[in-house]
């Protein structure tokens, strides 16, 4: 598909990877909504770009709908979905007070990052269905984001790494389902990038963290992952695919 000229929605669009992926679309001619539950960060990152910014919920449905509805009356059909908001959390099963950890904290990850992920999809799906098909047959492409967590969690990782695995087992079956409507599917899953959330750590669990990979030492960078999406959408034969973007040959040993 070329992006030139097309609609595309990125959810999580305000901050980190969803911000990246947002200005290259826009970079590559795409017309991009960003769609955030912060909208301050939305609008500024559309504002850049050129690009229209929408509150968005991906768990609430109504919301979601409000949202892709306010964006087709801008842009027009969407035919891009990148998949990018998410959150993460870290706790033990068992606390240092020796309490369960709490259930609440479980579910909203699982929620937002694999119930949200598949709203929004289910909603593009749909629409997306309905469009004449370009010239290779092609309706539409989602991105899904993973994490190398999915398949390398660590400890206090069991929400963030389940709700990732979900993403990466929703793959394949997703891609097969909406093949017959021209819709392709695919999943980044990448590893230690330089986010939002990444910064929040200490300055010396980053350089650690950094260390850890051999070559080249350093976090990965947001733009690294905004182009790996978008070559996904240029690339028709990729569908069903889930690319690890985690240095996987080059991790050092834990």
């Amino acid at each position: 598909m070329n992006i030139q000229g097309q609609a595309a929605l990125v959810t999580g669009g305000g901050s980190g990877l969803g911000e990246a992926t947002a200005r290259e679309l826009a970079r590559q001619g795409a017309k991009v909504a960003v769609l955030d539950v912060n909208l301050d960060n939305a609008r500024r990152v559309a504002a850049d770009i050129g690009g229209a910014a929408f509150a968005c919920d991906i768990t609430n449905t109504e919301s979601l709908q409000a949202a892709l509805d306010a964006a087709t009356a801008v842009h027009g059909p969407a035919r891009i979905l990148m998949n990018i908001a998410g959150i993460g959390t870290a706790k033990r099963v068992v606390g240092k007070d020796g309490s369960a950890a709490p259930l609440e904290d479980f579910a909203k990850v699982i929620n937002v990052n694999l119930v949200g992920t598949y709203n929004a999809s289910r909603l593009f799906a749909a629409a997306c269905a309905k469009l004449d098909p370009l010239a290779d047959g092609e309706r539409g492409v989602m991105v899904f984001t993973a994490s190398v967590a999915a398949f390398d969690g660590q400890v206090g990782q069991q929400a963030y790494s389940a709700s990732k695995g979900g993403l990466v087992g929703m793959t394949l079956p997703m891609a097969r389902d909406l093949a017959q409507h021209g819709i392709r599917v695919c999943t980044i899953a990448p590893g230690l990038f330089a986010t939002p959330l990444m910064k929040q750590l200490p300055e010396a669990v980053q350089q650690s963290l950094a260390a850890s990979i051999p070559f080249p030492p350093r976090l990965g960078k947001p733009e690294e992952f905004a182009q790996l999406a978008a070559h996904i959408v240029t690339n028709t034969h990729l569908n069903g695919e889930v690319i690890r973007l985690d240095g996987a040959l080059r991790m050092a040993p834990r």
